[in-house]
Formats: structure tokens, sequence, C-alpha cells
């Protein structure tokens, strides 16, 4: 076929996967099926071949991603039910003072959506917002957005979430990178969107504690545990990716320290390890029988299997535009672009976003069309985290009545739709801005 032609398919592909998920409600995860199908059966390919490329797709992309995944969900739902979210936000309102509670809300958001889903340390914290605004008579925004903002940010730029896995691994980008710029952007757009932007819409609008929200403070069978041994637990996983990443760069290629580095900072090994810890010390250790920490961690997989399958669905979908030869044609006419790789990835994964609203569908989908781009451009390296990023940036602005996100928030706060649009897009647009701006910057410097 021509490479007109290829370029309708593409561009069709995107429009009949937004209407299927739009129009026709059809789950992302069979859409995507369908559409690669499509793509595949319109671009000449034969059957078979279309039959194998969804295989590979699937298992090429699942071998990690359902790993990590799942490890990470397992690794949250114990941080969950330990207490552990709790013990971040009480230490760290005790640290800061109710003064500087916003700031407090905003690094413990931050810091529990590392291993915990973001509508989890949502509902898990939000009393504590409920306490505070009636303590102090101020609006819920002046603590929430805070607290929102923090989760997002994490939610949206730094592995072991769903998000930045799912991208890294379609994209071929290495998770030390993804970590390390995803918390340099991460930072000032969650101390932007957060504590600053808080007090500034708290004092437009006054939001109270619902009178249909009666949430209590949840009761532990145990003490809470430790700030140290979270924060511990927490950063175990990281540190380790990144000591893989910095390995790479600073030692030799066939040293044995490198290798072990390598080995230990895979992420396979590290959230293993991570998750194996957390059994023992919040479960085990703290009076949880070995079959309730087997029950926690099954009851764990339950939501990531609806993440891992529209992940792989993606990886369908980048595998079948680049067997059926429409990936080459795109990549090749988004190379010819003027625009830089990071600011395409921007763009698409907001356009997809705005579009459909789910943040994930975005993200899978911008790096399935970005694919063919960076091995034609032949990226590698640093560049890969920044598109990363860019993508997770992109797909975190403009959130709307499409996001099921705008309604937990409307619905927790007591907000009517305007006021929703007001504090929490407006909050979720500074993040995916604020989070391009930094990622662009520095891909001008390496660059």
């Amino acid at each position: 076929m021509s490479g007109s032609t290829l370029i309708i398919i593409a561009m069709a592909s995107i429009f009949v996967l937004l209407f299927l998920v739009i129009r026709v409600k059809l789950h992302a995860f069979v859409s995507l099926l369908l559409v690669s199908l499509l793509v595949g059966v319109a671009a000449g390919m034969p059957f078979g071949d279309v039959l194998k490329s969804i295989e590979s797709g699937m298992g090429g992309t699942l071998g990690f991603v359902a790993v990590v995944v799942g490890l990470g969900a397992m690794f949250g739902r114990m941080l969950e039910v330990s207490g552990g979210a709790e013990r971040l936000a009480q230490t760290m309102i005790q640290k800061f003072g109710e003064d500087r509670a916003q700031w407090a809300l905003g690094i413990t958001g931050f810091i529990v959506a590392i291993p915990v889903f973001f509508d989890v340390g949502f509902i898990i914290l939000v009393p504590i917002v409920y306490g505070l605004a009636k303590k102090t008579s101020k609006s819920l925004l002046y603590y929430g957005i805070p607290l929102l903002a923090g989760l997002a940010v994490t939610h949206s730029f730094i592995p072991p979430t769903p998000g930045p896995i799912a991208v890294a691994e379609l994209i071929g980008a290495e998770l030390g990178w993804v970590i390390l710029f995803g918390a340099i952007a991460g930072i000032p757009a969650m101390i932007l969107a957060g504590p600053l932007f808080g007090k500034y819409i708290a004092k437009k609008i006054d939001a109270a504690v619902p009178e249909y929200m009666k949430v209590e403070e949840k009761k532990y069978d145990h003490v809470l545990p430790s700030f140290g041994l979270i924060t511990t637990l927490i950063l175990i996983p990281l540190i380790l990716i990144l000591l893989n990443t910095v390995s790479g760069v600073i030692l030799p290629e066939k040293s044995s320290l490198r290798a072990f580095f390598t080995f230990l900072g895979h992420p396979f090994v590290a959230l293993t390890i991570a998750t194996l810890l957390t059994f023992i010390f919040l479960g085990t250790r703290r009076g949880y029988t070995r079959q309730e920490v087997q029950e926690i961690a099954t009851k764990a997989l339950e939501p990531a299997g609806i993440i891992i399958l529209v992940t792989g669905a993606g990886g369908i979908f980048k595998q079948v535009l680049i067997d059926s030869g429409v990936g080459d044609v795109l990549g090749k006419m988004m190379a010819d672009s003027s625009l830089p790789p990071i600011v395409l990835a921007f763009l698409i994964a907001t356009v997809v976003r705005v579009a459909q609203g789910s943040a994930t569908v975005a993200m899978v989908t911008a790096a399935g069309l970005l694919s063919p781009l960076i091995t034609t451009l032949e990226l590698e390296g640093p560049v890969l985290g920044l598109i990363v990023i860019a993508i997770a940036a992109g797909a975190t602005v403009f959130s709307h009545v499409n996001d099921s996100g705008f309604w937990l928030v409307n619905r927790y706060f007591g907000l009517d739709e305007k006021d929703t649009l007001k504090s929490w897009t407006v909050m979720e647009t500074i993040i995916g801005f604020v989070g391009f701006a930094v990622v662009f910057l520095l891909g001008l410097a390496i660059t």
C-alpha cells in the first residue's frame, strides 16, 4: 500500500478507538484489541500474521508489565491495610505543624502514591483533610488540593505506578531515568499545583464537608507502623532501580559490580524484595497470619488486572502498527515534522486524554503511536525517560467530566461541576504543563 493510504489507516484507527470508548462505551481493552485487528486487516496483513502480531504484542508487553504492576499492587495493599498511609500523614503534619499542613499533605500524597493507587490513597487520607478543615474552619480545598496534587503527580510520573511503567515498556525506556526525571518534574509540579494553587483556590471556593459524606477515621487492630519503616520500604525499590541506572553510566560494561547492581536493580528483583519485606514487616511481624497476608495480596490483584489488560492491549496496538508497515510510515511522517519528539509525545497524549478521559488509555495509545518514531530516530537512553514523562504530562492535563477522578473529587468535596472544573481540572492542568515544561527544558539540555 502507498504511504498515504497507511497514514489514513493510522488516523482512522484513532478515530475508531475514540468512538468505541466514548460513544459505544466499549471497554478500553476490547476497543484497543478490536482496533488492532481492523488496522492489521485494513493494511493488508495476512490473517495469520495479524493473529501472530496480537500474540507477540500482548506477550512482549505483559512479560514485563504484569510482573511489575502485580508486585506493586501487593506492596501498596499491604501499606494500605497496615495503616502506613495514615502514619505518613500524621507524622508529616506533626513535623510541619498545622500552619504548614498543606505542605505536609502534599508531600504525604507524593510518597503514598508511589505504591498505592491514586483513588485508594485519596479515600484513605480524605478523613484527615476533613478533620483539618473542621478544626481550622478553612475550605476543604485548602488541604485537599495539596493532597490531590501530591497523589496525582506521583501516580502519573513516578514508577512503579502503572502509567509510567506501561509507557516505559512500550517505548523501551529505562525505569531509572523515568524515576529520576519524574521526580525532577514532579516536585515543582506538586508545589505549584498543590500548596500554592490550593491556597489561592480556597479563597475563591469555600467547600465544606458534605452532609452525605460520613467518613469515619479507620480503626486498626494494631498500632500504626513507624514512619521510618514505611519510608524505608517505599524507598528501597526506587533506590535499587536508580542504582541500576547509575551503575550503567559510571561502571565499566564488564564489571562484576555493575552486573550485580543490574540484577539487584531490575524492577522484578527490586519489587520482589520490597514486597517480601512488606509481607514480613507490615504483615506477619504485626500479627497477621500467613493466610491473612496471602488473602491481602490476592485481593490486591483485582484492580491491577484491569490495568494489566489495558496495557497489554496497548502493546498489541503498537505491534500491529509496526508489523503492518503503518508504524514505519507514521514514524517517518512524525520524524519529518518540525516538532521535537517530546512535544509530539505531549500533544498526542493530550488529545487522547481530552477526548476520552482515561489517563491510562491516553498513555498507552500515545506510546503505541510514538514507538515507530523512536525506532526511526534511533532514540535511546535518557531522552526516552523524558518522553515517558512528556506522555504522562499530556495524559494529566484538562481532566473533565469524562474522567473518573473528576467525579471522585466532586463527590468527596461536595462541589458542583463548575467549581470542580475551577479546582480539580485546573490543578491537573498545572501539573501537566509544569511537568512538560521541565522535561522540555531538560530535553534541550540533554540533546
